[in-house]
C-alpha cells in the first residue's frame, strides 16, 4: 500500500481516487471548497460532480494540503489551473513524490504542454501523464477501460502503472510523453467539431470523414512538435478521439452540438457548466499551426467558427471545397 493523494475533487479526480482505492491504497482526495468536501464526507458521494457513486472509507475527502506529502500525487484540475495548482503544492510535496497529470489540454498563453508547465513549476519532481479513452462517469463505475501513462523515464511510468492498474483499469506505458499529451489535448478540438456537425444534422459519412481527417492533422502537428507518429494510432490518439467524438459523456461533443444548432458560445458555456477544453485547445493549436506552417484545415475552420463568427455551414463548405490533395500528403515530397 502506498500513500497517494489526488488534488482536484471534480469528476475525474474523484474517479482517480476510486481507482486508487480499488487498487488497495488509502487516498486523500483534496479539494479547495470546504462546503463541497464536507458534503462529500457526509454523503459518501461527490454529489456535485459524480452523483450516484459511493465513496469507500479508503477515499478521504479533505482540504488539508499537508495530505499531498505522499508517494504520488495525481493532479486532476482543468488545464488552465495546472500552473497555479503546482505553485500551491510546491512547498507541500515530498522530495521523491511523482506528480501525475491527468488533465488534457494546453496552456493558452504559453502554448506549453501541461507536463512542461509542471516541469517549470516543480523542477525537482518526476512528472508523468495519464491519458486515453476514459470518461470519469464510466471509470468510477468500474467500466473496463484501457489507458496509457507516459514519462521520460520508463521506471516512472511503470511506478504509476503499478499504482493504479486493476482488473477493470488496464494501464500501458509509453516514453512518448509529447505524443500522449498532444493526443489528449488535440482530440478535444475534433470532438467539438463533431458536435458542431451533429448540431447541424449531417449524417454518419460526414462525421467519419471529420474524425479521420482530424486524426491526420493532429498527427501532423504532433510530429512537428516532437511526438512519435505511431502514438496517435494508440489509446492516447485514436482511442481517445473515438470515445470523445461519440460518447454522451463528452462535454466537448455537447458544447459542439449546441454551437452547431446556432447558440452563441457564451450561452453554450453556461449550459455545459464545466470546462470545455476543446475551445482553449482550438485557439492554441491554431496559433501553433500558423507558427510552424502545419496544415490544420479543420482546426482553422473551428477557430473561425468560435472566434470570428463564421457560420458552421460556411466552415463545412470551406473544408469540402479545398484544393485537391493526396490522402497522405506527407509521403509525397
Amino acid at each position: 500500500m502506498k500513500k497517494v493523494a489526488v488534488y482536484g475533487a471534480g469528476s475525474w479526480g474523484t474517479a482517480i481516487a476510486l481507482l486508487l482505492a480499488r487498487a488497495g491504497h488509502k487516498v486523500s482526495l483534496i479539494g479547495r471548497h470546504s462546503d463541497e468536501i464536507d458534503l462529500m464526507k457526509r454523503r459518501k458521494e461527490n454529489v456535485t460532480y459524480l452523483p450516484g457513486v459511493f465513496l469507500p472509507d479508503e477515499v478521504m475527502p479533505t482540504i488539508d494540503l499537508q495530505q499531498v506529502k505522499a508517494d504520488a500525487v495525481f493532479l486532476s484540475v482543468p488545464s488552465h489551473a495546472v500552473r497555479e495548482s503546482a505553485s500551491i503544492l510546491r512547498t507541500y510535496l515530498s522530495p521523491d513524490c511523482i506528480v501525475v497529470n491527468t488533465a488534457k489540454g494546453l496552456e493558452e498563453n504559453t502554448y506549453l504542454r501541461l507536463s512542461q508547465v509542471l516541469e517549470k513549476e516543480l523542477p525537482e519532481h518526476q512528472i508523468a501523464v495519464l491519458s486515453g479513452p476514459s470518461h470519469a462517469e464510466e471509470v468510477a463505475r468500474g467500466v473496463h477501460t484501457a489507458v496509457v501513462v507516459a514519462a521520460e523515464k520508463i521506471e516512472i511510468a511503470e511506478a504509476v502503472q503499478d499504482l493504479i492498474m486493476s482488473p477493470t483499469f488496464r494501464v500501458y506505458t509509453s516514453l512518448d510523453i509529447i505524443g500522449v499529451e498532444l493526443g489528449g489535448a488535440l482530440k478535444n478540438i475534433i470532438a467539438l467539431c463533431t458536435g458542431i456537425l451533429e448540431g447541424m444534422n449531417p449524417r454518419d459519412n460526414t462525421k467519419a470523414a471529420l474524425i479521420t481527417r482530424g486524426l491526420a492533422e493532429i498527427t501532423r502537428l504532433g510530429v512537428a512538435l516532437g511526438a512519435q507518429a505511431h502514438t496517435f494510432s494508440g489509446l492516447a490518439g485514436i482511442g481517445d478521439l473515438i470515445v470523445t467524438c461519440t460518447s454522451l459523456h463528452s462535454r466537448n461533443l455537447r458544447a459542439g452540438r449546441a454551437i452547431g444548432s446556432g447558440k452563441p458560445l457564451s450561452e453554450v458555456l453556461r449550459e455545459v457548466g464545466m470546462v470545455v477544453e476543446g475551445i482553449r485547445a482550438t485557439k492554441v493549436a491554431y496559433e501553433l499551426s500558423r507558427q510552424l506552417k502545419i496544415s490544420m484545415p479543420i482546426t482553422e475552420q473551428a477557430y473561425k467558427v468560435l472566434f470570428e463568427d463564421l457560420s458552421p455551414r460556411e466552415a463545412l463548405v470551406n473544408l469540402m471545397m479545398r484544393d485537391k490533395k493526396h490522402e497522405v500528403e506527407d509521403i509525397f515530397v
